[in-house]
């Protein structure tokens, strides 16, 4: 009996590092062969080219698919979700995989299930349900939802919410935040270590800060930018080990602006990619994350990190009692950051507990997908809500 194809597809470091674990178990299964699309920021000198890591992780990609990031815009956003349904739809019809596994809500994501969609292969989507409320992200991801056959997600509350989209709850199984898993399965390094592979100092406070575009509020990002910026100047005896954006668009203002501030100030310090053992050490030992990155939300609480989300993109997500919210002002922002450093906030996450969970997530879902028989998948009926 020949090997079920399951395809994975991921575009960007974030979503990777969260796949990673489940791609692993798939690999070395005697029941599937596993296939590989990496796309999007992966192969962008501006973002890291991270398709090195993938490789050094020792995966075979299967196919690969490029296209200009130097300057994202609106225009080449709808462009290249268009290239990735075009290049995927040819790559799936030569291939036949029996199922596709994604993850989030990123447009070349959307642009996969679409692809699947329609050469009629069932799609397995992870992460799905969730809330933001400043980025088209959040539309993207519930449209997956739909083109999809079974679902992964990470509290009870988004499994509602995908069956209130129509899903059948006997298709949807909620296993936990992949990010805890990740965080299981990783050696972290200690800050000596940290200190050396970086080259950098660690100060007396540390924090770790990752912008995002708003692609909802465009105006937002410059001004959150702006302001976090102004209130980091003032900051004493504080180090800063900033992320570079997601390629959205007005990325490449953000990181520009970000850029000069470096030059500016010793204490801080930019990486395209940290890679995900860098970057979840930095979780465990920095004083607080800042900024718009859902690892604020996802994962920092796992480290009884303190977070400080700015604004709304990660609007409405689920969060436990680290995350601070503030709005994009100044004093907002200043006031955050100052209780996220105090000591009498950081006492009260002496028993803080994830609401992503525990771990295990990436078995759960493998153990799920081998007893399933993907064949009965691809014809779905919407799921109607009792109405009592």
């Amino acid at each position: 009996m020949s090997k079920q194809k399951i395809c994975f597809v991921t575009g960007t470091r974030a979503e990777y590092g969260l796949l990673k674990q489940l791609m692993k178990l798939t690999d070395i299964s005697s029941q599937f062969e596993m296939l590989l699309v990496v796309t999007g920021s992966h192969l962008s000198p501006d973002h890291g080219n991270t398709i090195t890591e993938i490789e050094s992780d020792g995966f075979k990609i299967n196919h690969k698919l490029s296209w200009q990031l130097s300057s994202v815009t609106e225009q080449s956003v709808s462009q290249a979700t268009a290239d990735v349904i075009n290049h995927l739809g040819t790559y799936f019809a030569q291939t036949r995989p029996d199922l596709l596994v994604i993850l989030g809500d990123r447009y070349e994501i959307f642009g996969a299930a679409t692809a699947a969609l329609f050469l009629k292969i069932p799609v397995a989507h992870i992460h799905g349900g969730e809330i933001t409320e400043g980025a088209f992200d959040d539309s993207l991801r519930h449209a997956i939802s739909k083109m999809s056959h079974l679902h992964f997600v990470s509290t009870n509350e988004y499994r509602d919410r995908v069956t209130q989209l129509g899903e059948n709850p006997n298709y949807i199984f909620n296993v936990g935040g992949l990010g805890v898993d990740a965080i299981k399965k990783t050696i972290l390094l200690d800050r000596d270590d940290l200190e050396k592979q970086l080259g950098i100092k660690f100060l007396k406070k540390n924090l770790l800060i990752t912008i995002h575009p708003t692609t909802l509020e465009k105006e937002h990002s410059y001004q959150i930018t702006r302001n976090l910026l102004i209130i980091l100047s003032d900051l004493k005896d504080t180090g800063f080990i900033f992320t570079a954006p997601n390629a959205d668009p007005n990325f490449t203002e953000i990181k520009s602006m970000i850029q000069s501030f470096i030059t500016k100030h010793s204490n801080a310090y930019l990486f395209d990619s940290l890679g995900q053992q860098k970057y979840l050490s930095c979780l465990a030992v920095v004083d607080a994350v800042v900024g718009n990155s859902s690892s604020g939300i996802l994962e920092a609480p796992s480290f009884k990190t303190p977070t400080i989300n700015i604004g709304n993109r990660q609007k409405g997500r689920v969060q436990a009692k680290s995350v601070i919210n503030c709005d994009i002002n100044e004093k907002s922002i200043s006031n955050a950051i100052e209780k996220g450093l105090s000591e009498e906030f950081n006492r009260q996450l002496a028993h803080l507990h994830n609401p992503y969970g525990s771990g295990g997530a990436s078995e759960a879902i493998f153990n799920q997908l081998c007893i399933t028989n993907f064949k009965e998948l691809i014809v779905k009926k919407f799921y109607d809500i009792p109405i009592n």
